[in-house]
């Protein structure tokens, strides 16, 4: 009897690249350009996952709506900018055994991959290009087109469209907004302890790994569970 079919869902910043960096830069010009006080970088590191326009009324409660939407198009002025200033390698570095870990996962015949990110449309497929990951992801689940995380929109989507099950499903993700999207679409979440929430805010996480090379032996750890 063949196996399943499965799908593993990453998400991107904090997972898959490290655009810390960038996102920091972002975020402080977004607020110089309202002239609102900026939060401490942790704060802002926080809210990474969110979709920009939960993010920033997160990080500026006190301000209008109006103001809102100026930050979030400064935001987006500015890591346009730096992306471009910097190249995509360079701004958002793939983590060490990413790339080996999704060419391993994408030559399995029973697995497929997909994303669920925070990103937008543009600025996923500017990083799919700069990294060189064209055709590997079957699927590709951006803020767009979704309510922010933590709501399951984005996973079920990606199950539909890859024709598989929740039992055969996992999310990869860094923050606590990827875990509680799991269990909100009835899948395992692996949390991920390089990412920008701690160890301690992944307690909705099936279980959590420390790199790369323990997601192998842990997806067939679950899909071991799993039949």
């Amino acid at each position: 009897m063949s196996a399943p079919l499965r799908l593993v869902i990453f998400d991107v910043d904090g997972t898959l690249v490290d655009s810390q960096g960038d996102i920091v830069a972002a975020m402080t010009a977004a607020f110089a350009s309202v002239k609102v006080p900026l939060p401490p970088r942790e704060t802002l590191l926080s809210i990474v996952g969110l979709s920009l326009n939960v993010a920033i009324p997160v990080l500026a409660p006190d301000a209008a709506s109006d103001v809102h939407a100026k930050m979030v198009q400064a935001y987006k002025d500015a890591y346009i900018q730096l992306r471009a200033d910097a190249g995509v390698a360079q701004s958002s570095p793939l983590y060490p055994g990413a790339l080996a870990a999704l060419k391993i996962l994408g030559a399995r015949p029973d697995t497929l991959l997909g994303v669920a990110t925070g990103k937008s449309r543009r600025g996923l497929d500017k990083l799919i290009e700069g990294h060189a990951l064209h055709d590997v992801f079957i699927t590709q689940q951006v803020a767009d087109f979704h309510p922010s995380k933590p709501h399951p929109s984005m996973i079920l989507q990606a199950m539909t469209d890859a024709g598989v099950t929740a039992d055969n499903t996992v999310m990869i993700g860094d923050t606590s907004f990827d875990m509680d999207m799991a269990v909100a679409a009835g899948v395992r979440g692996i949390g991920v302890s390089w990412g920008y929430h701690g160890r301690e805010k992944l307690g909705n996480a099936h279980l959590v790994i420390d790199g790369f090379a323990d997601l192998l032996p842990t997806l067939q750890s679950v899909w071991g569970e799993a039949r």
